[in-house]
């Protein structure tokens, strides 16, 4: 059995869907969670500069999307041919672009820019891909591709508290597909038992 180490910040963002995706495999995982004094240090050490880093069997690996990819493949959550992994693939990177468009609202530091983006984003951005979101998980019998469950379901679910939080707003009271989703996601047992135990995430400073 390999061992498995992740080292994130203390918070959910790209950390948690591989914490899910291992927590899924019902595999052990030694969950390293660092502050920013830490992460001066330990950055020169990392591939890319980069968190997250998984290291399995102490080979380092970074990019959270490939990581879980990879899981996937190890777990049955990837597709069956490379058409249904094509299907998987365009839901991540639309959600990738979904969740740019937050973290730019959140993450800017200029406070004219980022009022001036607050509107756009609120009125028209996210009701635009929750819209979409809603007709992709209606029209694959409630799930992000292929009709059943897939390593990008985990990923989006995985972080969804994050995005509400940097959305300053619940987004799925309008998206009862993806209210359904994640819940569905998050009363699998495995992943049930890891929320429950996980550390509360430290705002970063």
């Amino acid at each position: 059995m390999p061992t498995y180490k992740l080292t994130y910040f203390p918070i959910i963002g790209l950390g948690e869907p591989i914490r899910f995706m291992l927590s899924y495999m019902e595999v052990d995982f030694e969950d390293i969670r660092v502050n920013l004094e830490q992460w001066a240090e330990l950055k020169p050490k990392t591939p890319f500069g980069k968190l997250p880093v998984l290291e399995i069997d102490g080979k380092q690996l970074h990019q959270s999307a490939a990581i879980c990819r990879y899981l996937a493949k190890q777990c049955g959550l990837g597709g069956k041919d490379a058409e249904e992994d094509l299907n998987i693939d365009i839901a991540y990177d639309t959600f990738t672009d979904f969740r740019t468009a937050i973290t730019s609202y959140h993450y800017d530091s200029n406070e004219e820019s980022k009022n001036a983006k607050w509107e756009p984003l609120n009125k028209e951005t996210i009701p635009y891909y929750l819209g979409k979101f809603e007709e992709l998980l209606k029209s694959n019998g409630g799930y992000l591709a292929n009709g059943k469950l897939s390593w990008a379901d985990i990923f989006f679910v995985s972080m969804l508290d994050y995005l509400c939080m940097m959305a300053k707003q619940d987004l799925s009271v309008t998206a009862p597909a993806l209210k359904k989703l994640a819940d569905q996601v998050l009363a699998i047992p495995s992943i049930k038992k890891w929320v429950e135990k996980r550390p509360a995430s430290i705002p970063l400073k």
